[in-house]
């Protein structure tokens, strides 16, 4: 695949051991952009950009090897069942951070599943539509030898014809009155393989993406999808190597009327996003 396919699809299933959070519970209102979305719809925003374009990049321009995967990884300290489910578990997730981006994570399958986490949220992000920010975000999450060359597939597939077609302006910014939406928020994430110097972790995600405002084309919307991101141990932490997606799982849709435009937007603007850790 190259960059910019915009035709690839999410699902998957989640598993095991995963990271749980309580997501706020819907407000009714008027409906947002028009109709109530369908139980299932063909594409969204995200989905058709805010995720794919990052991760058919990541797959086309930095699939590199990582060493022999061994099976997943055996059950870790303490009793299941032991903690809250949202609690995190095990040791301290994250030392420091690289900017907004968590880094630091130690050294074993929970420190590869929370920085495999964190960096679907960052990979997700509406920063990742601006070149400065984009670059930042590659730089401090991805294997050192394969940033280059994904940096220039991405910028290739960020273009100005495909902002128009999102409704943004050629930088990335949205137009006046507008607010963009672009958020990978995980659901949960299990191991598949792990070794002492790689890993393969799978994060179970629901995307927001559109434009909140008057007038807007590309209401905001919702989309499920698990990513796969083989990550390899550089430096002294976790860094992604590549990234492949799938559709799903995607639940029933429940009955929640969607928000009017302006409540939407200052949801985004006053609701902060997360850390996530294992």
């Amino acid at each position: 695949m190259s960059p910019g396919d915009e035709h690839d699809s999410f699902g998957g299933v989640g598993g095991s051991g995963q990271t749980r959070t309580r997501l706020p519970e819907g407000n009714s209102g008027d409906v947002y952009g028009g109709a109530r979305r369908p139980v299932r719809s063909s594409r969204s925003l995200l989905t058709v950009v805010g995720v794919v374009v990052v991760l058919v990049g990541a797959i086309a321009l930095a699939n590199r090897g990582g060493g022999d995967p061994a099976d997943a990884a055996g059950p870790r300290a303490g009793t299941p069942g032991d903690s809250a489910p949202t609690a995190a578990t095990g040791v301290r997730p994250v030392s420091g951070k690289n900017g907004r981006i968590p880094t630091g994570y130690a050294h074993d399958d929970q420190g590869a599943q929370s920085a495999a986490t964190n960096y679907a949220v960052a990979l997700g992000s509406a920063e990742m539509f601006q070149d400065g920010p984009r670059e930042d975000i590659v730089r401090a999450i991805h294997d050192p030898a394969v940033v280059d060359d994904l940096l220039k597939g991405l910028d290739a597939s960020y273009s100005a014809e495909l902002m128009s077609g999102m409704g943004l302006n050629k930088d990335g910014t949205p137009p006046t009155g507008n607010t963009f939406v672009s958020r990978a928020v995980p659901i949960g994430a299990k191991v598949v393989d792990y070794t002492e110097t790689s890993a393969t972790v799978e994060v179970w995600c629901v995307g927001l993406g559109g434009l909140a405002g008057a007038g807007s084309t590309k209401p905001v919307t919702s989309t499920w999808f698990t990513i796969s991101e083989k990550l390899k141990w550089v430096g002294g932490d976790w860094r992604v190597q590549s990234v492949s997606q799938r559709e799903g799982p995607t639940p029933v849709n429940g009955d929640n009327r969607a928000s009017m435009a302006d409540e939407m937007a200052e949801a985004v603007e006053v609701y902060g996003g997360f850390t996530y850790a294992r």
